[in-house]
């Protein structure tokens, strides 16, 4: 043995070699196995050597594999290095190995020598990899959200402050200089008193309805959306009630009510009455003065609709891509309707509450009209 290893000591280091080892022909027939890989494929080399082909434990994706590419390479390259395959073993369980192989000479004819390893923890190695690539890409998309969730609060914020430093403070002035006006008693005329409480009074509903506009404004940003209580209501009733009182805030404004088909629906009748309100208040404020202003309630067999219409400028096109955003607001003329810029925000909240969307079309030809939609229920 001084010389080198005995032949049979070759065979034996051959069997034991702790990777499988296969020799082919140039056409995969297997010329030779040893023990490793027949223990892992649960064949013995009869059942190989001489029988079937490497291509043949392939799965059928390694077999076109083998053919499309393995083979070719092999040909060219005369080597290849780290190529997965999946075997099927004898019982049918797939296993996944990595191949290596080196095209030799033998005597003059040319063949394979292929070693192959078992890739389980490869694979194991790879799906951990995935999964802490999914798990990181999971953390950077909840860090994402948290820090828009965190701007978004920030601009609310800001947004709050300015509402309430600018807008608040417009009425809560005129009611403090009202009330110290009032305080002189007796040496304020009647006729100025009666001028100053209609102030004070006008003023201190403007505070309310900012500071309710507010609260509906916080509870659609950051709590669950607008809260409704629905009930079964002839909406046509609900609308022309609404109408009535609206047009007692308009004098000298004409407010028409036009009803089609008839019907009850479950409805919030306050929040319905609100959306009407901020919809009737912008098209007086918005609209032709010497024009009427149209609130349609239409009842059909599957469906509600109520629409707001006016006449005058059109809205921009623009602008109606924004008009639904908190904190927008129209150019008055005159500045005296000059509001918040919660009313339009706070109309497609109260149509989301109930199922329902708000859409606008504005045109010079045929006016404005705002319009809810949603589901007869």
């Amino acid at each position: 043995m001084s010389g080198g290893l005995s032949e049979a000591w070759s065979a034996e280091i051959f069997d034991v070699l702790p990777c499988g080892v296969i020799v082919t022909d140039v056409k995969g027939t297997i010329l030779r196995v040893n023990k490793t890989f027949c223990a892992w494929v649960g064949l013995d080399a009869s059942e190989l050597v001489g029988q079937k082909k490497l291509q043949e434990l392939f799965t059928m994706g390694g077999r076109i594999f083998h053919q499309t590419h393995w083979a070719p390479a092999l040909q060219m390259q005369g080597s290849l290095a780290e190529v997965k395959f999946d075997v099927r073993r004898k019982d049918g369980a797939i296993l996944p190995m990595m191949l290596n192989a080196v095209r030799k000479s033998d005597g003059g004819i040319a063949v394979d020598v292929i070693t192959l390893t078992v890739a389980e923890e490869r694979n194991k190695y790879e799906r951990e990899l995935v999964a802490a690539k999914r798990r990181a890409d999971e953390l950077v998309e909840k860090e994402r959200a948290a820090q828009l969730e965190l701007e978004d609060r920030a601009l609310f914020a800001e947004q709050m402050i300015a509402i309430v430093s600018h807008d608040l403070r417009n009425p809560l002035s005129a009611i403090l200089m009202g009330a110290t006006i009032l305080e002189r008693g007796d040496e304020v005329p009647a006729a100025k008193r009666q001028r100053l409480t209609k102030t004070v009074m006008s003023s201190a509903r403007n505070a309310q309805r900012l500071i309710e506009d507010l609260l509906d404004f916080t509870m659609a940003r950051v709590g669950r959306g607008l809260s409704v209580s629905r009930k079964l209501s002839d909406v046509h009733v609900l609308v022309a009630r609404t109408v009535e009182s609206l047009a007692l805030a308009f004098p000298g404004r004409v407010l028409e009510h036009v009803s089609v088909g008839e019907g009850e629906s479950l409805a919030d009748d306050d929040r319905v009455a609100q959306l009407l309100g901020n919809l009737v208040s912008n098209a007086m404020a918005y609209g032709d003065p010497t024009r009427p202003v149209t609130v349609t309630s239409a009842i059909s067999e599957n469906s509600v609709r109520l629409a707001v219409h006016n006449w005058g400028e059109p809205i921009p096109l623009e602008t109606q891509t924004t008009m639904f955003h908190p904190m927008v607001r129209g150019d008055v003329a005159n500045g005296s309707a000059r509001s918040v810029g919660l009313g339009l925000f706070i109309v497609r909240a109260i149509a989301t509450a109930h199922g329902g969307d708000i859409q606008v079309v504005s045109t010079a030809e045929a006016g404005t009209s705002f319009t809810f939609t949603s589901a007869r229920v």
